[in-house]
């Protein structure tokens, strides 16, 4: 087996921290939404994000390679941007990063050098967050038309939108350094 190349091994090892990061968050949004059906779909969300970070760790083994910790992923730079102080703050947060990262996965899958096995982690994390959106953004609003705060929800999201947009810019450049930095010799492992 040929040894992992470094710059896909640091990408995946991104995703899989946003997946464990956003694990975290929606464990810590269960005691916010105490309804039944939030309950029962954050459990699900939940199992989802914790999955996709096990799919990007067997991907990164597989590739010979080993997860890592990463201490400026994108969701560790968003939380130095912002620390949501409300249900409506953390729901949009929530959407604009599943938005991310759908985006993310989906711009990923359309490079021409993607191998088989790593497109279809990224099919099975893409189909996943398209669900993510819908259940959040519907839970965000339903919350802010009860409380009549539908102006404070969207001026959240565009705010959290326009953060996420330097922060992803951020990630952005850097991942074109790494990506330009030609890989190392491959040896037989």
């Amino acid at each position: 087996m040929m040894a992992a190349d470094p710059r896909q091994v640091l990408i995946m090892n991104y995703y899989r921290d946003a997946e464990l990061r956003g694990a975290n968050l929606l464990y810590r949004l269960m005691s916010h939404l105490d309804d039944p059906e939030s309950q029962t779909k954050l459990s699900l969300h939940l199992a989802d994000e914790t999955r996709h970070a096990w799919l990007w760790t067997k991907r990164i083994t597989d590739m010979g390679g080993e997860p890592a910790k990463i201490g400026d992923g994108y969701q560790s730079r968003i939380g130095l941007r912002v620390v949501p102080r409300s249900i409506i703050d953390i729901l949009a947060l929530t959407v604009v990063v599943e938005e991310r990262s759908f985006q993310r996965y989906s711009e990923h899958s359309q490079r021409t050098d993607v191998d088989e096995d790593t497109m279809a982690v990224l099919r099975e994390v893409t189909k996943d967050e398209k669900w993510h959106i819908s259940w959040i953004r519907n839970k965000l609003e339903e919350i802010a038309k009860a409380e009549g705060a539908e102006d404070k929800m969207n001026e959240a999201l565009d705010r959290y939108r326009e953060i996420d947009r330097e922060v992803y810019g951020q990630l952005q450049e850097k991942e074109r350094r790494v990506l330009a930095q030609p890989p190392l010799p491959q040896a037989d492992a």
